[in-house]
């Protein structure tokens, strides 16, 4: 398929997102089971184009003077990839599948578009109702940071200690220009081309060996400051597939025992065979059964609890991006009602001196601070370790510069160029 065919299958992928409010992943594999003769290099070109619509379609939306899926795919093309209306007009007009090349009012648009009096949720590309509750977080400058949240995502690796250091992973994967992450000691960053794929790295022996896994550098960090040692009793009670699971085992160096819970067996299924690839034999994984309590033996036993809280994904809309536009705002009291409880639940399982670590991807005050301080006024025996605190107790100073007033740490794409993450460390008295 030619550049122009991409574009036009793009806006096919569009529509149907649309017309279905359907998510954008799910769209594109019903574009793909239709359209047998895409291989797939060309269904990954067009659902990266898919995706820079989408993560920039309010502020493509305004200079274009439309939001129709074509509007919204050109867009992306001069806004997001630099092309220019001459560009598309001469690679549409040569292509046998392809969208018609742009009008007078298009290249126009294209051309002389501005953001100059477009209103912050226009300039930060998120939803208008969220306006009031990102000021609250960053003020005047939530355009900019929803704006950084609008990039495309990088492509991040952590080195497993089990199977090797950074500096092992880095040679077993030079040939893809790796680099250290600047913040996680353990952090390789692999460059995207320049249509935003990354390589197939899960198909590389470094990954199939276990020495390096998939990880966002400011979810490294989360496990990272939940500092997990040697020989502790861990308790990961939001485990999903395992992420921070095997990056807290890797730190106890096969000593101590973390347990894994997630409240969807589903969700732990993947975690069996990443273990094993990683090299992991002190986990136990504690699937849900129904009216019973698979974690009652562990109450007051925990050194540590890992608290990876469901919530709206706001700091993940780099990769995410249709999921910002899905967002509702009773979708937000919904996960505060779950964090409530997951904390709850999580208490009686941290021994005295213990320490109950809380994360969230989401970068509102609502499911972050305000959560955190709920939980002190009701559980008076647990108390805030000061987030610069925990920073230097992980060997980590440098992240005390994301403190928060709420006493938590706050790492979003502009202040640490991660995803955004929250972390608050909490100590049973």
């Amino acid at each position: 398929m030619t550049p122009a065919a991409h574009a036009l299958a793009a806006i096919e992928v569009l529509s149907t997102i649309d017309e279905r409010r359907s998510p954008a992943a799910q769209s594109l594999k019903d574009w793909g089971a239709s359209h047998r003769f895409a291989g797939s290099g060309d269904r990954a070109r067009i659902a990266s184009l898919v995706y820079d619509a989408l993560r920039s379609r309010s502020s493509i939306a305004w200079r274009m003077g439309a939001e129709t899926p074509r509007e919204l795919v050109l867009g992306a093309l001069a806004f997001v990839r630099g092309q220019s209306g001459d560009d598309m007009a001469a690679a549409f007009a040569g292509a046998a599948h392809a969208p018609e090349p742009p009008a007078e009012a298009e290249r126009a648009a294209m051309a002389s578009g501005s953001l100059d009096d477009a209103p912050a949720h226009v300039r930060g590309d998120y939803p208008d109702w969220l306006d009031e509750r990102l000021a609250a977080v960053f003020g005047e400058e939530r355009a900019e940071e929803g704006a950084a949240l609008a990039q495309r995502a990088p492509l991040d690796l952590r080195a497993n200690v089990l199977k090797g250091d950074r500096d092992k992973a880095l040679q077993a994967l030079s040939h893809l220009k790796a680099e250290a992450t600047p913040l996680s000691p353990l952090g390789l960053r692999v460059p995207l081309t320049s249509d935003g794929r990354g390589p197939p790295v899960q198909a590389e022996p470094a990954h199939l060996k276990g020495l390096v896994e998939v990880q966002d550098e400011g979810s490294q960090l989360a496990a990272l400051i939940a500092a997990a040692g040697p020989g502790e009793q861990v308790v990961d009670l939001c485990a999903g597939a395992g992420g921070k699971t095997l990056a807290l085992a890797a730190q106890m160096a096969g000593r101590g025992q973390i347990y894994a819970h997630d409240s969807d067996i589903r969700r732990l299924a993947p975690l069996h065979e990443r273990a094993t690839r990683a090299g992991v034999h002190n986990i136990q994984i504690r699937s849900p059964r129904r009216g019973e309590d698979v974690l009652a033996d562990l109450q007051g036993r925990a050194n540590l609890v890992l608290v990876d809280a469901p919530c709206t994904g706001t700091g993940t809309w780099r990769r995410n991006p249709d999921a910002k536009w899905r967002m509702r705002p009773g979708a937000l009291e919904i996960r505060m009602n779950e964090q409530d409880q997951a904390l709850d639940a999580a208490a009686p399982l941290v021994k005295a001196g213990g320490r109950l670590v809380y994360v969230t991807c989401s970068l509102l005050a609502d499911e972050n601070g305000d959560r955190i301080a709920a939980f002190v006024a009701r559980h008076p025996d647990f108390s805030m370790v000061p987030a610069p605190e925990a920073a230097i107790s992980a060997g980590l100073p440098a992240l005390a510069r994301f403190a928060e007033p709420s006493g938590g740490l706050l790492l979003s794409p502009r202040r640490s160029g991660t995803d955004g993450f929250f972390v608050a460390v909490l100590r049973r008295t």
